[in-house]
């Protein structure tokens, strides 16, 4: 039985355990519970895999999702490990050869969905087995709290009564302190040792923009910095998807679309297809993505304002999870904010869980609209400090104040003025003193605030707006047709007792984030050689039919050119590069590498 880095070195291929990893992993093996939270990228399945590997029996690891399984799977059977997973597409036949190599002690781990653990035959088969631990990733599912709820992950506390004495590890990205609570309280883990990562991710570049035209926004900054990259679109609703997917393709962006909507052997084509291909954005409702291992997303784009800060952190997450540099973009306009507004008040759930929904929208809200560092402000809602990552757009090209009072005093009294009844677009109107149909009629072009804000163009009046609803100096009343009403709290700012300041609108183009997968690349040979791995990678990947990345990351392949190894000792020193690996593939690496040197 080899030790934790030996098990680190030679079946993943890396020298040294990140952060608590190390830590975690001896805890697990020696037979402790543990509830981990770590960040999307981080290394949360090595704190399982390892202890599987280094303890007696199967590792039952509990999964939410198909996809996630077989991905994981096909990554530990490429470096040598036992590994199966059992899910409604697994046959008759092969489910009954995966038991038989459970009951002979030939698997290391085997996935399961949290339904079929459950069903009293399964649980009777587990106990005929020698199990090393339970894993139960996604550990957020548990909780009506967590943004991805699942009610048989409630179930799941079944395992400490039958398996008092396997071990059970607990795995999540995203847990605000109510759902970490629920976690331990559901999953019978009181006892367990916390783990609490860093929710940091310091190579996302965070990039807000104020939504005028979301399609051509997206066209322009794909096409600006990341052209041949694969990347995610969220979109609010499957018409949305649709759209911009074909769009992205009408304009030279190959997109697929992913929704509730689609056939599911539509979605899975598709889902396979982004996972195998480069260059592939997957345009795609929330419905897409949890555990999705795909380590090559090089930017996460939303053109709608997620619900939440942990969704936007578990979504924004799944780019870089090799850690090299990586995109958080937002577009979003103060229609996203009306529109999940009334998605929650018009859902059927409880009256205090619409309270904790809007109060997660309105932190998702001031997320959007601050002028501080926007990853100091994301990991303060985790309840973690951090100084001002001079790494987001905010960090990088400050927004310049201006003192609004003038400003917004005209704009509160035009609210005021037409009875706290009309919707942003009619206030707009009269401040700008627009001949529209209704204004006459309504007697608005009478009003001693019609036309005071001519010298403010519409996506000005729009970003004002924004800005004051964040501030929670005005209300969007779902109820009376989206009208724009006045809070208690501006009362000081109509009286002319308190200043206000506000931002102006951002130049886009001066917060690019200037991050390209290819720039690190700096001669032609590294440039000859990048495209020769990818090329060798690719029809490797092809012929044993499974996603690039498992058998190389980018990550890999980069540190091989930069490192450009000469003999196999050398190459034993790359990045992920394992015993199995070495094995399989050094020769035919060290003779590519060889071959791309001496091409002139």
């Amino acid at each position: 039985m080899q030790d934790a880095p030996s098990l680190l070195k030679n079946i993943f291929g890396y020298s040294a355990f990140r952060g608590q990893q190390g830590e975690i992993v001896a805890h697990i093996a020696d037979g402790g519970h543990a509830l981990v939270l770590m960040p999307t990228g981080g290394g949360k399945s090595l704190c399982f895999q390892i202890p599987a590997l280094m303890r007696p029996g199967v590792a039952i690891v509990v999964s939410p999702l198909i996809a996630l399984m077989q991905d994981q799977v096909a990554t530990l059977l490429a470096q040598g490990v036992a590994a199966a997973c059992l899910n409604s597409a697994t046959s008759s036949d092969a489910a009954r050869e995966i038991a038989q190599q459970a009951r002979d002690g030939r698997l290391d781990l085997l996935y399961v969905a949290p339904e079929r653990l459950l069903m009293p035959r399964f649980l009777a088969f587990l106990e005929q087995l020698q199990i090393s631990l339970f894993a139960i990733d996604e550990a957020h599912c548990v909780s009506h709290w967590g943004h991805d709820f699942r009610p048989e992950y409630q179930q799941l506390g079944i395992l400490a009564q039958r398996f008092p004495q396997v071990p059970r590890i607990a795995l999540t990205a995203t847990a605000d302190e109510q759902t970490q609570l629920d976690i331990l309280h559901y999953l019978q883990l009181a006892e367990a040792r916390v783990f609490l990562s860093s929710f940091d991710r310091p190579n996302l570049y965070y990039q807000v923009i104020e939504k005028h035209n979301a399609k051509k926004q997206l066209l322009e900054f794909i096409r600006h910095e990341h052209v041949g990259a694969s990347g995610i679109v969220y979109c609010l609703s499957r018409k949305r998807v649709d759209e911009t997917a074909q769009w992205l393709c009408d304009n030279g962006i190959p997109a697929l679309p992913y929704h509730a909507g689609l056939t599911h052997q539509l979605r899975d084509s598709h889902q396979r297809q982004f996972l195998r291909e480069e260059g592939i954005v997957m345009v795609a409702t929330v419905a897409f993505g949890m555990g999705i291992d795909k380590p090559d997303v090089r930017f996460v784009a939303h053109i709608d304002m997620p619900k939440s800060p942990e969704n936007f952190y578990q979504e924004s997450g799944r780019a870089g999870r090799d850690g090299l540099p990586a995109v958080s973009w937002l577009c979003y306009g103060l229609n996203d904010v009306v529109q999940l507004r009334q998605m929650i008040e018009g859902g059927e759930m409880a009256a205090l869980q619409k309270q904790v929904e809007l109060s997660k929208l309105d932190a998702m809200l001031a997320f959007c609209e601050t002028a501080s560092c926007r990853r100091q402000h994301i990991l303060a809602h985790f309840g973690e400090q951090h100084a001002p990552c001079g790494h987001c757009d905010n960090c990088l090209y400050p927004p310049v104040t201006f003192d609004a009072t003038v400003l917004v005093q005209k704009l509160l009294s035009c609210i005021y003025r037409v009875g706290q009844r009309f919707s942003t677009g009619h206030v707009i109107d009269v401040l700008l003193g627009r001949n529209t149909p209704s204004m006459a009629a309504l007697g608005h072009d009478r009003l001693s605030t019609y036309g005071i804000g001519k010298d403010y163009n519409q996506r000005g009046w729009r970003s004002i707006i924004r800005q004051l609803v964040a501030r929670q100096l005005l209300q969007v009343d779902i109820a009376r047709g989206q009208s724009l009403v006045l809070t208690e709290a501006c009362r000081p700012l109509l009286k002319g007792l308190q200043p206000i300041y506000l931002r102006p609108l951002a130049d886009e183009k001066k917060a690019r984030s200037h991050i390209s997968g290819d720039r690190w690349l700096r001669t032609e040979r590294e440039e000859r050689l990048w495209q020769a791995l990818r090329a060798w990678r690719r029809q490797i990947a092809d012929e044993q039919n499974v996603p690039a990345y498992v058998i190389f990351t980018d990550r890999t392949l980069r540190d091989l050119v930069e490192r450009h190894p000469t003999s196999r000792g050398e190459l034993g020193r790359a990045y992920g590069l394992g015993e199995l690996k070495l094995a399989r593939y050094g020769d035919a690496l060290l003779q590519l590498l060889c071959e791309a040197a001496s091409t002139v």
